[in-house]
């Protein structure tokens, strides 16, 4: 997922540069809109799973203070090695989706310009 937002975010890019000619911004637009609504599904998915993970480390992370067990240490460790990678993936999500409403709002602007 993180390498199709890269390449779909880098290639509107290139349309709103004006690198790669564009025939119709209002279909453009709306495409785009279907990708938006693809990546903030993908986003919402993240955040809950990455929220669970964080809930689960902390009250392991509770746990092993109070038992003080090399077990419990170790599971909140292994949560920890999975929590930062969800956090790294939720943080590209949701900066690229924020980059997408902006890219939108470009959009408009550019279909603005050629329908004048």
């Amino acid at each position: 997922m993180r390498k199709r937002i890269l390449n779909y975010t880098k290639e509107i890019e290139k349309l709103l540069n004006g690198e790669t000619a564009v025939n119709d911004w209002e279909e453009v637009i709306k495409d785009h809109l279907i990708q938006v609504g693809f990546f903030q599904h993908e986003r919402l998915i993240h955040l809950i799973v990455t929220v669970l993970f964080a809930i689960l480390t902390f009250m392991s992370l509770m746990l092993a203070m109070i038992t003080e067990k090399l077990e419990v240490f170790i599971l909140v460790l292994l949560l920890l090695v999975l929590l930062v990678p969800y956090i790294m993936h939720y943080y590209i999500l949701e900066n690229k989706v924020q980059q997408m409403y902006r890219q939108y709002d470009r959009m408009l602007e550019k279909l603005k310009q050629n329908k004048e």
